[in-house]
């Protein structure tokens, strides 16, 4: 007597979470993982995760438009080259607002953030085309925060305000402003969730590869300056998301755990710095940029090569 085995049919996620510039440290994971072929068929992004997750849906559906085929290592590798070219100084995503700027606008409860993200906007509209994300092969959704409600929001393409989203989720409170869609104001999603896998799960994913950009530990600043505002402001931060992508990752693992016991097949992966990242967001260069991205290539191919789970 032959013994028929179910076969399982996996929906593909790739979920990328927050972390403001340490998403090069990201991208280098992105390009291992697809590189080793892994293809989602859905992507998820909060913060810098929604700006990668973005550009890969751009560039899919480039492809998809103008080759017939979709080739995810060279999306990865499109990514890449994005942040190489593109981001290598902090003037690259942002400019610093003068000090009798700042006074005004805070005395004419005006504030608008410490730096404009101006630069950063410029860069998603241009490199971003509404042709490809609506053709990609990929569902994408991001998330940002209602910051009236509180309630988190996840846009996709369908939304005529889709690349607003993906400003908004980028948009770090305190430093940058919030972003007007529709008469509400939006931040950065990562003030909820920094780790948008309970979306994926809820939208029915099933082989997820999770990628974070903060180590379970928090790094230990030396001679921190906890009187330049930025530094502080970023520090706080720093904190908050740390203990925010720990439990995503832990209730991710337990709610993975607990389908399988009940036959109910699913896969993760995680993959995430094994050491605290650092990157000084006043200070950086395009060698940082570089540093992080080898890093995170490096600890993609690690994980892979270790097997330490059977979703890549």
């Amino acid at each position: 007597m032959f013994r028929i085995e179910k076969i399982r049919i996996y929906m593909k996620a790739l979920v990328l979470g927050g972390g403001s510039m340490k998403g090069a440290f990201q991208v280098g994971v992105i390009q291992a993982v697809l590189e080793n072929g892994f293809e989602p068929e859905m992507v998820y992004g909060i913060s810098v995760g929604a700006l990668n997750a973005t550009f890969l849906a751009n560039e899919t559906g480039k492809q998809l438009l103008e080759k017939k085929e979709v080739k995810w290592p060279l999306a990865g590798r499109k990514l890449l080259e994005f942040w190489i070219k593109n981001i290598t100084q902090p003037q690259d995503i942002s400019m610093l607002r003068s000090r009798v700027s700042l006074g005004m606008a805070t005395l004419m409860s005006r504030f608008e953030g410490i730096v404009d993200p101006l630069p950063l906007h410029t860069l998603i509209r241009k490199h971003v085309n509404d042709a490809f994300i609506a053709n990609s092969p990929v569902k994408i959704k991001v998330g940002a925060v209602n910051i009236g409600s509180g309630e988190m929001k996840y846009a996709s393409p369908e939304n005529r305000h889709f690349l607003s989203y993906v400003c908004a989720s980028s948009s770090i409170p305190m430093l940058m402003p919030a972003v007007e869609i529709e008469q509400q104001l939006y931040l950065d999603g990562g003030l909820r969730e920094v780790a948008p896998i309970r979306q994926a799960i809820e939208d029915g994913a099933t082989e997820i590869v999770l990628i974070a950009c903060h180590s379970p530990l928090l790094y230990q600043p030396e001679d921190m300056n906890s009187r330049n505002l930025i530094t502080l402001i970023e520090r706080v931060r720093d904190i908050t998301v740390n203990q925010i992508v720990n439990s995503n990752v832990a209730w991710a693992e337990s709610y993975v755990d607990r389908s399988n016991l009940r036959d109910k097949p699913m896969r993760l992966t995680v993959i995430r710095p094994a050491v605290p990242l650092f990157l000084d967001l006043q200070h950086f260069t395009s060698d940082d940029i570089s540093r992080l991205i080898v890093e995170g290539y490096r600890a993609g191919i690690e994980s892979i090569v270790n097997k330490k789970s059977p979703a890549i």
